[in-house]
């Protein structure tokens, strides 16, 4: 749902209803990842996609249903040798798809809501959803951001949807009383102030979303099954199952784990939050900032990779310390433009286990102080351009400078696979193919007369057993 965060979020902003249906779990040679979402509104408006062509039109209208009863439902698609036009993966693969309602009223909005927001603004963030398991939790959201921070019920902090509503201000640092400033909204008659919670109400510490207007005869009641927002230990959630309080504690510790890899997948756990009760499964989408490419040396053929990166989905950096070279108008489609001494900057900046390092410089006084500093950084990549030749050079000088044989094994030099490249396009297509098969797992070989899988991403689940952890 994730994926397609920017245009639901408008969706969500003008009010509308809609269902989403969400890749769950994969087998085989299906066309799309955990994660991926078809969204269909009230008028039929349909984006995202969950297979590529082959199911699409059974998954919408599994929505448009969706979008009538208010109910979630959770489907399997794979491919039928019967009949060639039963609704199947035509490549022969296996897909479990989840698809929930998103209407106003409906319990699971607010959070929903939220995490669209998040991650159409670029921030970091996991939603979890129950995919099966007992009656009524099927569809339950819980929202774990990094910050640690949320809106109460929605994007907009003073306007709440549906009845749905934390306040417009809270207390900060109140996770275990419960106070709320403003107080509540129920739908009916507005915000009511000075209304204190004990710890244990509701499951939670703090409350952000804890009230509901649900059609009881009381619509601002804190419904015992909706925690709000309560502390995980590595930060704060918000929304909940409507279970044992601890299973929304131990998913969004677990949740909060997923982010931090920046992964998508599932997870099997008892309805109490340990191996104890009903069994359910959970899928976690996280939303994470765009990946880091880092090009050094602005050279033309740092151009072109620049607009490739950009192609990928990289936040790109140009980084060179001759300010002739590195401008913005010979690099119009970075991100940021940085004229330092490589090293200094690859010092001082932020890097991860997603980040890409590409040295196309070739000269010595720039590449070996900063090859030194980048083999030595747990990034995903580290590639340096130059002939054979300056490959052996820089290498015999990497080593006099104190750089070991482990760490040496970790460049990609010369940069990019071979594809007969000549061209500065052509280059950085090479380079981009070097960092997919990189992250991807994959030979480099061409797929013609090969034997080995088109899909490397292990952390698909086994069709035969929904949210299985890989």
């Amino acid at each position: 749902m994730l994926d397609i965060a920017e245009e639901l979020d408008r969706w969500v902003g003008q009010g509308r209803d809609f269902a989403v249906a969400t890749v769950v779990a994969v087998s085989g040679s299906a066309p799309r990842r955990p994660g991926a979402a078809l969204a269909v509104d009230a008028d039929g408006t349909a984006i995202g996609s969950v297979s590529g062509g082959c199911v699409e039109g059974a998954v919408y209208e599994l929505c448009r249903q969706a979008l009538e009863d208010g109910e979630p439902v959770l489907e399997r698609f794979g491919y039928s040798d019967d009949d060639a036009f039963a609704v199947g993966l035509t490549c022969g693969g296996i897909i479990d798809i989840l698809v929930t309602p998103v209407r106003t009223g409906d319990p699971v909005r607010p959070v929903v809501a939220a995490a669209l927001k998040a991650a159409a603004s670029g921030a970091a963030a996991a939603l979890a959803r129950v995919v099966s398991g007992p009656s009524g939790l099927v569809g339950r959201a819980l929202l774990v951001r990094s910050d640690g921070d949320h809106d109460g019920g929605s994007p907009d902090s003073n306007a709440y949807e549906g009845g749905f509503a934390g306040s417009g201000r809270f207390a900060k640092g109140s996770g275990s009383g419960g106070r709320f400033e403003s107080g509540y909204h129920d739908g009916l008659t507005g915000y009511h102030d000075g209304l204190v919670h004990e710890r244990d109400a509701g499951g939670g510490g703090s409350f952000e979303s804890g009230y509901r207007d649900d059609g009881s005869p009381d619509p601002g009641f804190l419904d015992p099954r909706s925690p709000g927002r309560g502390s995980c230990g590595t930060g704060f959630y918000q929304g909940g199952f409507g279970a044992h309080p601890e299973l929304d504690r131990t998913v969004a510790a677990e949740a909060r784990a997923f982010l931090d890899a920046g992964r998508t997948g599932t997870l099997d756990i008892g309805e109490q939050g340990s191996r104890c009760g009903a069994p359910i499964t959970v899928l976690v989408e996280s939303s994470v900032p765009a990946p880091r490419m880092i090009v050094f040396g602005a050279i033309d053929f740092a151009a072109a990779l620049v607009r490739v990166g950009k192609f990928l989905n990289y936040h790109v950096t140009v980084c060179d310390a001759r300010p002739v070279f590195a401008t913005a108008d010979r690099f119009p489609e970075a991100d940021e433009i940085v004229v330092e001494w490589p090293h200094q900057y690859l010092e001082r900046t932020r890097v991860d286990a997603r980040t890409v390092l590409c040295v196309l410089t070739h000269d010595a006084k720039f590449d070996v102080p900063l090859l030194r500093r980048a083999l030595r950084l747990p990034v995903a990549y580290v590639g340096a351009m130059g002939s054979r030749r300056t490959h052996l050079d820089r290498n015999r000088r990497l080593r006099e400078a104190g750089v070991t044989e482990l760490e040496l094994t970790r460049l990609r030099s010369p940069i990019g696979l071979d594809l007969g490249a000549r061209t500065p396009e052509e280059t950085a297509l090479s380079i981009a193919a070097e960092i997919v098969a990189e992250r991807r797992g994959g030979s480099g070989v061409p797929l013609t007369g090969a034997h080995t899988p088109i899909h490397h991403d292990v952390s698909s689940s086994p069709a035969g057993r929904i949210g299985s952890v890989a």
